[in-house]
């Protein structure tokens, strides 16, 4: 009997563990599924009313979630709940109107490759604000991936930038990117008081309430009662799927095997993003674009492989 448990054990352990890397994978494809999902939102209804609908399914999901994981809701100061509120300014309010107002122009293929640089640019601002060291790796990496984003942008002709031939489209991707950043760096300080759970919930449930008038203004009520199937699947799609499930299978992993091997499962988000697109919009996979996503997705994994 002893025998069989020291043998089981280890495969018990190992199976764990590969579980995590499923998830991890899961929660990529899942999330490239957004940009599909966003796309198709972005023709029906708008921004703030898209976000909104997004994450007011989403907060109901992750505070029953909390509230069933860790027993109650945190306790917050003053301070913490200024922070949580620029969270939800940021990452959830601010990206996701930049989200869905560039995706209305913006094929969610190349969307996504753009956003893809967010890692990058997530440790280049941990060395400017909290000293984290910028080693020969990540400076390579970061070199790679924003000659990457430069080259989907630009259409393969980064001289063209100079000359001003930038789409607007583009702009409010790249506003994702800035958004994102400042919600990951702004996370570093909040998780040391919540567990990543509850900081994605309280979060979530900020940038909704932030984001309630100016869906309401935007005709939020007009436009429910003509919301198609479609549109309402890919809400329960980006609120459930893309958010909930995602955040929680992503920071399984994060607990599991740490952040920096969790995050390269990130790299897969655009490669997902791209076929997806293809497959259930028709969207076009030119060189430009599969150069550039090579680039980003490279520098992603040098900046995170061992010196």
């Amino acid at each position: 009997m002893e025998n069989s448990l020291d043998g089981t054990a280890p495969m018990g352990a190992l199976l764990c563990v590969m579980l995590v890397y499923l998830k991890l994978l899961g929660a990529a494809l899942l999330w490239g599924g957004t940009f599909a999902a966003g796309r198709v939102l972005a023709g029906q209804m708008g921004p703030y009313t898209a976000a909104f609908l997004r994450f007011a399914i989403a907060s109901l999901l992750l505070v029953w979630l909390t509230l069933r994981t860790e027993g109650r809701l945190p306790q917050m100061t003053p301070k913490l709940t200024l922070a949580v509120v620029l969270l939800g300014m940021t990452g959830v309010f601010g990206y996701n109107l930049c989200f869905f107002t560039g995706l209305a122009t913006v094929p969610a293929g190349r969307a996504a490759v753009i956003v893809a640089s967010n890692p990058i640019f997530i440790a280049l601002g941990a060395a400017l604000f909290f000293g984290e060291p910028l080693t020969r790796n990540k400076g390579v990496g970061i070199l790679l991936s924003v000659t990457g984003a430069v080259w989907v942008i630009s259409r393969g002709d980064p001289p063209a930038l100079l000359a001003g031939h930038l789409s607007s489209g583009d702009i409010w991707i790249m506003g994702c990117v800035v958004s994102w950043v400042s919600y990951s760096l702004l996370g570093k300080l909040v998780m040391g008081r919540l567990s990543p759970l509850a900081a994605v919930a309280m979060s979530c449930l900020a940038g909704t309430v932030l984001l309630a008038v100016p869906a309401l203004n935007e005709g939020l009520a007009a436009t429910l009662p003509g919301i198609s199937p479609l549109a309402w699947g890919c809400l329960a799609y980006l609120g459930v799927l893309g958010t909930v499930v995602g955040f929680t299978w992503f920071y399984e992993g994060v607990r599991t095997i740490g952040p920096s091997k969790a995050g390269v499962f990130i790299n897969f988000v655009p490669v997902s993003a791209v076929t997806i697109g293809y497959l259930a919009l028709g969207e076009p996979v030119d060189a430009s674009l599969v150069l550039g996503g090579l680039l980003v997705i490279s520098g992603t994994w040098f900046a995170n492989r061992r010196a």
